[in-house]
């Protein structure tokens, strides 16, 4: 799960991590309000959406008198940033800078556990940095039985600073950093830049922070900042009605019983050309009710031009299944062609029943059922 960054900023300062002034708004008014209340000659007004490349989108700008605060608030709360739209922005008091750094704690699946990646070349193209100099990119495991003691933290410290003052300051915001990570279940913690001012102060300038789903139960106070898209709005309905949904681009809708044949099923549709339009696995039941909600979240995909549903019948039989779609069916208002492929417990019957209505194009193999439905959005052509 993402945060903004005013959230992350939260987090941060709850934590003891040094952030700049800030004040979240909704409008230019709100927004000149808050150049006033910060008391400073400058500010920066920040779009708040969940991605990044936000400055060279031109989502962030400076801003030195309230003309200009209500010019760039009104512009970028009317901009779309890779498909977000910007419903809120950040003011912040503007930083003197004399560098920048990038910090971040990440999961290394490659060797199960915490990686600490520093660099001295922090700041908006941290990725061109890595990608054209990556011997200015420190990584570091974590040892999960040590962590990240003082010692440590005064070695990477060490190798930006020379004064023991900002050494103790950089090894602290580590430190905490680490702690951050840790405790809130992140998978990862990012200080994008880290900036030292003229005064020898150090300050999070930008904050990221991205947590781990399957721990969120033991954070409500963090999952209660969740804010999703319009398709994670849509994955959610799912999986409150028992389906494990994922949204895709594609245009032929899949409704599969089983995580590994639904899987199969995309790269079936895939090998054949096609594109699925999402992952949907809706169980073993066979339940009318449950089909016709499964169906209702594929119809409501514009994209989707066919339906492919694959159902093996093991311990549910092929024949309640056939009779929970045709029930659900005839609920459902659509022209959209059906393609079914029924196997396993009393399949012949379970496919009987299906060809007795006109809703259903029938298939006895995958391949078959597969090139049914890609042939559906290609005209009969494959």
């Amino acid at each position: 799960m993402k945060v903004h960054e005013y959230q992350a900023k939260e987090i941060f300062s709850q934590h003891g991590i040094p952030v700049e002034q800030h004040v979240l708004c909704h409008t230019a008014n709100e927004a000149i309000k808050a150049y006033q209340e910060i008391v400073t000659d400058k500010v920066a007004i920040k779009a708040q959406v969940l991605t990044g490349g936000r400055g060279k989108a031109g989502g962030i700008k400076l801003a030195n008198n309230k003309e200009s605060v209500r010019q760039y608030a009104n512009e970028i709360l009317n901009m779309t940033i890779k498909g977000f739209p910007v419903k809120q922005i950040l003011v912040s008091e503007a930083v003197d800078i004399a560098a920048e750094y990038y910090l971040s704690f990440t999961i290394d699946r490659n060797t199960r556990s915490v990686v600490l990646i520093i660099s001295a070349s922090g700041g908006i193209d941290i990725e061109e940095v890595a990608h054209k100099t990556p011997e200015k990119i420190i990584r570091y495991s974590i040892d999960p039985f040590i962590g990240l003691p003082a010692y440590l933290a005064h070695r990477f410290a060490f190798s930006f600073f020379k004064q023991n003052e900002l050494v103790e300051r950089m090894s602290s915001i580590l430190q905490k950093l680490y702690k951050t990570f840790i405790e809130t279940d992140a998978s990862l913690a990012e200080i994008n830049p880290l900036v030292l001012t003229p005064q020898g102060t150090l300050i999070a300038l930008d904050a990221k922070m991205v947590f781990d789903d399957n721990a969120l139960y033991r954070h409500p106070e963090i999952h209660a900042l969740f804010e999703p898209t319009p398709e994670e709005r849509i994955e959610v309905t799912a999986k409150n009605r028992g389906f494990s949904y994922v949204h895709m681009d594609g245009n032929i809708g899949c409704m599969v019983n089983g995580a590994g044949l639904a899987m199969t099923t995309m790269d079936m549709i895939k090998l054949h050309g096609g594109s699925p339009a999402n992952f949907l696995d809706i169980g073993g039941s066979s339940n009318p009710v449950k089909v016709v909600e499964a169906m209702k979240l594929l119809l409501n995909d514009s994209k989707v031009e066919v339906v492919f549903i694959n159902i093996f019948g093991g311990i549910t039989r092929c024949d309640d299944v056939a009779l929970g779609l045709i029930q659900a069916f005839d609920q459902l208002q659509t022209d959209i062609p059906v393609i079914v492929r029924l196997t396993g417990t009393n399949e012949n019957i379970g496919r009987g029943l299906l060809r007795e209505h006109s809703h259903f194009q029938v298939a006895e193999t995958m391949n078959e059922a597969t090139l049914l439905a890609v042939q559906s959005v290609k005209g009969g052509n494959v």
